[in-house]
């Protein structure tokens, strides 16, 4: 089995598939009492071989998949109430039942969380960010450190997956700076023996078990070496997971100039400004464009770096669908006070926040070389700005190049390309197998499970699945 993708979800999945079985422990007694009574009903039988469809049933969350609410709450019981109620959860390692597989990724496991700058705070509590038998608040205790008003930094969350991978003793399923350019069937026939050998890294692997496939997937790519060569691979595999995320391929806008070197599409691009003083109190105003989240943490960090911001976006400010609107101020007063300035501080009126102006109901029509943005406005007026780079944080999405058509035909709507939020890929609720083609799996942001607390539960149905077809369930 090879995933592609080696963040949370995947490094979740590498534990299950390791052999760690989860059962319910116990004399424990979860909060919820029908969910109570169905896990009484047969302690003895791991969570994994369970009916996940008969588990999950009933429940109710922040989140449209069933099996993620059933893990979360399985590991939190009452989270969402304010409750610390420890997991139902016991871990058994069991050897016999683990499968072979292979978690491919570009960076060190934490995928797009060693991307994202170090000091930035999630928006999730910290102890939702935690993977299963590893409470993330205990790994912080051990560096002596706390959490800020309840959350993490993304630097903190990047280590906890690396070391969570160390102390779990996953890293011999992992391969960092590998690069995948084609997934794609063949005919089992057509591998000879001998490329098979080649790939073999121990007896038990299992590609052993491909003379019973008609059809396996090629899995194509590179190895970044040391020396920062390309070394070529091919891999054969029954299974093949998706687990790419969504953060390296931000949303352009499409309009004239976008293209220009002024123009970037990714919150670094301000920091590395910052840190080169090609931008600072006395230049022309650094543009932001999007109400999203990536978007307030750029109006925050220039705010503390004093530089003068003009944010456009296309929401009113009372938007129920904006972001802030949904968030409550206690937990997140960073983002309140951005709303705030949002609200305030428009070029109509001037309010008490400095280098800063909001023009919301506004988009973008052009980027000029000569530096110079033109804004229209909801009623069609045009407005133009001298600045000094622009910012569009517009959110991203996920880069399939590597799949035929670019994933599209395994999408809900396979007329429009994969997106988490509005079109993500079709999979069956309780194993997370695309509908479109056995065999393929898809997990986390790219099946519509954009929180690493929800992710988790894919992975689950994703390794029920994956023991069933290798008949490794107990009898």
């Amino acid at each position: 089995i090879v995933f592609s993708g080696n963040g949370p979800s995947g490094i979740c999945l590498s534990y299950l598939l390791s052999g760690y079985i989860p059962y319910f422990k116990r004399h424990s007694l979860h909060p919820h009492p029908i969910l109570q009574r169905k896990l009484e009903e047969a302690p003895e039988v791991s969570v994994l071989d369970q009916d996940l469809e008969y588990l999950s049933e009933g429940l109710e969350g922040r989140s449209h998949s069933p099996v993620a609410l059933l893990f979360d709450t399985l590991q939190r019981p009452d989270t969402d109430f304010g409750g610390t109620a420890e997991s139902v959860l016991t871990w058994w390692h069991e050897p016999d039942r683990a499968i072979p597989h292979l978690v491919l990724g570009r960076n060190a496991p934490g995928g797009a969380w060693h991307s994202i700058e170090g000091s930035m705070v999630t928006l999730s509590k910290g102890e939702w960010m935690g993977l299963p038998d590893l409470p993330f608040k205990e790994w912080l205790k051990q560096k002596r450190r706390g959490l800020r008003n309840n959350r993490a930094t993304a630097e903190d969350i990047a280590q906890y997956y690396q070391h969570y991978v160390l102390k779990k003793g996953l890293q011999k399923n992992f391969r960092s700076g590998t690069v995948v350019t084609s997934v794609r069937k063949v005919s089992a026939e057509s591998i000879s023996n001998h490329t098979q050998k080649d790939l073999q890294e121990d007896s038990d692997s299992i590609w052993n078990s491909n003379e019973k496939s008609e059809q396996v997937f090629q899995v194509d790519g590179f190895f970044k070496t040391m020396e920062g060569d390309k070394e070529p691979f091919s891999i054969y595999a029954e299974n093949v997971v998706l687990a790419t995320g969504t953060y390296d391929n931000p949303t352009w806008l499409g309009v004239k100039g976008e293209n220009l070197s002024y123009v970037h599409h990714q919150l670094s691009a301000l920091e590395e400004a910052v840190k080169n003083n090609s931008v600072g109190i006395m230049t022309d105003p650094v543009l932001i464009v999007g109400a999203g989240l990536t978007a307030a943490d750029a109006i925050l960090f220039a705010h503390q770096c004093n530089i003068p911001v003009i944010h456009v976006f296309r929401r009113r400010v009372t938007d129920p669908g904006l972001i802030f609107n949904q968030l409550p101020k206690t937990v997140y007063p960073e983002y309140h006070k951005v709303h705030q300035m949002m609200k305030e501080q428009t070029a109509a009126c001037a309010g008490p926040y400095e280098h800063y102006i909001s023009l919301p109901e506004h988009h973008v029509l052009s980027f000029g070389k000569d530096k110079k943005c033109i804004f229209q406005d909801k009623n069609g007026c045009q407005k133009a700005y001298k600045i000094s780079m622009a910012l569009v944080l517009t959110g991203s999405n996920p880069n399939l190049s590597f799949l035929p058509n670019d994933g599209i035909d395994l999408a809900l709507d396979s007329e429009q390309p994969v997106n988490p939020k509005r079109n993500p890929i079709d999979v069956d609720p309780f194993t997370y197998e695309c509908t479109q083609e056995k065999g393929l799996y898809a997990l986390g942001p790219l099946a519509g499970d954009n929180f690493v607390r929800f992710v988790q539960g894919g992975a689950l149905a994703v390794a029920s699945s994956l023991l069933k077809k290798a008949n490794k369930n107990p009898p």
